[in-house]
């Protein structure tokens, strides 16, 4: 059996353990120091954001981004579908209630026409949502320009989820800088790693200053604890900082290795009846966190997704399915919804291949052979 390819797995480079070697020798280990200061310095470089304040996860950075717009029990708040769970979550933690919207075809994200029935409805129903989050799934950018367009119309504010998308652009423009908050993400499978963490990063710094202040369990300035406001354990440590400090200075070394992931993938199987990639429309260019294809059985005489990845399993390669899409979760079923169903096919025939920077010529020439071997077996 082949050693374990799997699907995103974390890739250092070696000045991560500087970094940590130097928070151990400094004493450096509690929440907050140095490091904290310079990844935070890093991501506002990189991104051109303005400000950005650095968390436990992406997941706190939606939840605080939510409290900060006033999103409160009874609120409504339009959430993209075609997405992991963590972009949801928050909504339900503040007591509020989702609206999810469709996804379009050629990005996968969030589809500006269904966006715009769904505040129309809502407000018709008396209703105003209090914020739009879509997401850059797979790092494929949004269709933000128009996503943009509608929330200003109906005076809106975007958070804009870049959890998958560090790295991606829009016409030059860095995701998770077009919402009035933008969240990142660097749990384990991501393009870069911190371990575990996030950010959230802002034009508007009186948003990035409240957010260090309720990530620090909103403690008053005083010389005694005190506090006026419920406040979280959200804030990220020197140490893990200090490995996303490393992990900045090969980003772009990360985007290039997975798209070129992408290109060997496309010339080995575009030509496949059936399969199909997820291409970057015109302005945008994606990092390729994860390759993604669909699998149409009508075209492959009834081979399915499941089937690659169950060969892919096998041979001990880790693949996945596209995300089930969050209005046919059992948790959010009874939510409304406004589509037309192209996330749910994308979920049924879609496949995430393994795509991680440190794979091997021979690890994508397996998966490639075995996905072969697949559709040429009848």
């Amino acid at each position: 059996m082949n050693n374990k390819i799997w699907l995103s797995s974390p890739h250092m480079c070696g000045k991560e353990f500087e970094n940590v070697k130097e928070a151990f020798e400094t004493n450096w280990i509690a929440p907050l120091g140095p490091h904290v200061d310079g990844f935070e310095k890093d991501l506002v470089s990189f991104t051109k954001s303005g400000y950005a304040a650095a968390l436990s996860s992406g997941t706190s950075a939606i939840h605080l981004s939510l409290i900060m717009l006033g999103v409160g029990a009874g609120d409504e708040v339009l959430c993209q579908s075609f997405t992991f769970s963590a972009s949801a979550n928050p909504i339900a933690y503040q007591g509020a209630i989702p609206i999810f919207i469709d996804s379009e075809e050629d990005t996968w994200n969030m589809c500006p026409k269904h966006l715009s029935l769904a505040i129309e409805d809502r407000i018709k129903n008396g209703m105003k949502p209090k914020a739009i989050i879509p997401v850059h799934l797979y790092g494929m950018p949004a269709k933000m320009d128009e996503i943009v367009a509608i929330a200003k119309e109906y005076e809106i504010p975007i958070i804009e989820d870049a959890a998958e998308g560090l790295g991606s652009t829009l016409n030059g423009q860095a995701c998770g800088t077009f919402g009035e908050l933008g969240v990142l993400s660097f749990n384990g499978n991501k393009i870069i790693t911190t371990s575990g963490g996030g950010a959230l990063i802002s034009s508007n710094e009186a948003h990035i200053n409240k957010a260090r202040f309720l990530a620090t369990q909103a403690r008053d300035n005083a010389p005694h604890y005190q506090h006026s406001q419920i406040g979280y354990n959200y804030r990220m440590s020197n140490v893990c900082a200090g490995i996303g400090r490393g992990q900045m200075t090969v980003l772009n070394d990360r985007v290039a290795q997975r798209r070129s992931n992408f290109e060997f993938y496309k010339s080995k199987l575009s030509n496949l009846n059936g399969v199909s990639f997820h291409n970057e429309p015109e302005g945008s260019f994606s990092n390729r966190w994860l390759t993604c294809i669909v699998v149409n059985p009508n075209e492959t005489d009834g081979i399915t997704r499941e089937d690659l990845r169950l060969a892919l399993d096998k041979k001990n390669i880790e693949s996945r399915p596209l995300w089930k899409p969050m209005h046919l979760q059992p948790i959010f079923e009874k939510y409304p919804f406004y589509g037309d169903g192209t996330s749910a096919k994308l979920f049924d025939n879609g496949l995430c291949l393994p795509s991680g920077s440190n794979l091997s010529t021979s690890d994508l020439e397996l998966v490639v052979s075995t996905i072969l071997e697949v559709l040429n077996q009848k």
